[in-house]
């Protein structure tokens, strides 16, 4: 291959990367602002791009929302493994829920879309094991500081967020205080103090 049919590929290489980057943020906001009912089109037009090029990068709209979905699945792993270098394990956890918990109140049209494809989270299911896993480790080493309830396992996080998540776009605006839900979710996670018998 010559100089120049090298530098060719990896341009074109870089345009793809750059089209696959513009479909994904503007499924973000298509998805975000149609539900799960927005078309592959809507997110083409969107992306600036054509809709083929959408299908070559994602051959359906489930790929394409499992994608969305593991991408939010490695931020919180990320996340969750700063928190993990936090000296007291407690204080960790709580910043790693609170920061998530923000995201989501910054996206909720766009989590409820996600919510409501199952498939979506199948094609994520690696990135979420992943996540679990980092979880796991944080849960335990806040059990082991005397921090947290003992009882507590890594994999009903997922449920405890997707609950709060629901009270950030409930139907009545003043229940939606899901700050206040995420204190007292922490509170309930908290180990409490021995009492003197």
């Amino acid at each position: 291959m010559s100089a120049t049919e090298e530098t060719a590929v990896k341009q074109l290489r870089a345009d793809a990367r750059r089209n696959r980057e513009r479909i994904l943020e503007a499924a973000k906001q298509v998805f975000g602002e149609q539900g799960a009912d927005a078309q592959m089109d809507d997110v083409a037009r969107r992306a600036g791009v054509g809709v083929g090029t959408v299908y070559r990068h994602f051959p359906n709209k489930d790929v394409l929302m499992g994608e969305l979905v593991t991408e939010k699945f490695r931020s919180f792993t990320e996340q969750a493994r700063e928190a993990l270098l936090v000296e007291d394990a407690w204080e960790g956890f709580s910043k790693l829920l609170h920061g998530t918990a923000e995201h989501m109140a910054e996206n909720v049209a766009l989590q409820d879309a996600l919510r409501t494809t199952s498939t979506a989270f199948e094609y994520a299911e690696p990135a979420r094991l992943e996540l679990d896993a980092v979880i796991d480790k944080l849960v335990k080493r806040a059990q082991r500081q005397g921090t947290m309830r003992k009882d507590f396992k890594a994999q009903e996080l997922g449920m405890l967020m997707g609950g709060l998540c629901a009270s950030m776009s409930g139907p009545i605006p003043e229940q939606r205080d899901w700050r206040r839900h995420l204190q007292i979710m922490l509170d309930g996670l908290r180990a409490q103090p021995q009492r003197a018998s």
